[in-house]
């Protein structure tokens, strides 16, 4: 049982109104000690993993419904990007079930992102990773067609927010997702045969091109501390999304490749 609001605001109102700011402090501090044992003790207390997993999965593909559904109509390509994801985590069966009902559920007419982002925070409150991962993953359903829409701008800026994640630093993660895409597609082979280019390189790390030698080995271990398949698995992402994180790892080392080899370190 929390007493310390009720202790300390009690104190306060007793020293600044009398008996009757001590009622008003006691009533405050009870109300503060109830949030206490609420919210906050979620986040500070234990946090199951295996909930954490479970959480993760169904918002992801949940909120990857509802970013193909914010233009008003679910195109094909979004349909393939989703069902690619799901190819590519081989999920088969239940899972597979598991992740389209989650799907659809998010482009339905009665989802609440709010509503389902909400354990989803208190669960990953301290794992900035998962929830870098988590945005990556809503970023590369947002950019399935090619671009990125004014409303899909919006939801991602509503997750965002929730996360306590700035808009300008939104803004950075997509260019970045967009990068690491040409390298996927590419390789780390150059501007030949439409490979990326070493500004793309440079934007996957999340860096300018004026960086220094120091700078970006430093952007690149940070990246791949973030990325790190048994890392994130410890923090809580389900063992069949790590595929993800190994491939933007790949994705980040090939970008650092060709960095090294432009500049001969």
């Amino acid at each position: 049982m929390n007493i310390f609001g009720k202790i300390i605001c009690g104190a306060l109102g007793l020293a600044l109104g009398g008996p009757i700011g001590l009622l008003i402090g006691v009533w405050l501090g009870h109300s503060f000690d109830k949030g206490m044992s609420q919210d906050f003790g979620q986040i500070f207390g234990n946090i199951d993993p295996a909930k954490t997993q479970t959480l993760f999965f169904e918002s992801s593909f949940a909120v990857m419904g509802h970013i193909a559904k914010a233009d008003g109509i679910v195109k094909k390509v979004e349909i393939e990007a989703a069902e690619q994801v799901m190819m590519k985590l081989g999920l088969a069966g239940e899972k597979r079930d598991q992740a389209i009902n989650a799907f659809n559920h998010g482009k339905s007419a009665d989802f609440n992102l709010e509503t389902q982002l909400r354990d989803l925070i208190l669960n990953c409150a301290r794992k900035p990773s998962l929830i870098q991962m988590f945005l990556e993953i809503q970023i590369v359903a947002a950019t399935a067609d090619g671009e990125v829409s004014t409303a899909e701008m919006q939801i991602l800026y509503q997750i965002g927010n929730a996360f306590r994640i700035p808009a300008s630093q939104i803004d950075n993660l997509i260019e970045m997702v967009i990068a690491q895409q040409a390298f996927q597609q590419g390789g780390a082979s150059g501007t030949y045969n439409g490979g990326p280019s070493p500004e793309q390189a440079y934007k996957v790390l999340g860096i300018p091109q004026s960086s220094s030698k120091q700078e970006v080995k430093r952007a690149y271990r940070k990246l791949m501390s973030q990325h790190h398949p048994d890392k994130l698995v410890s923090k809580g992402m389900p063992e069949e999304m790590i595929k993800v994180a190994t491939e933007k790892s790949q994705e980040i080392q090939s970008a650092y490749d060709m960095i090294k080899k432009q500049n001969g370190f």
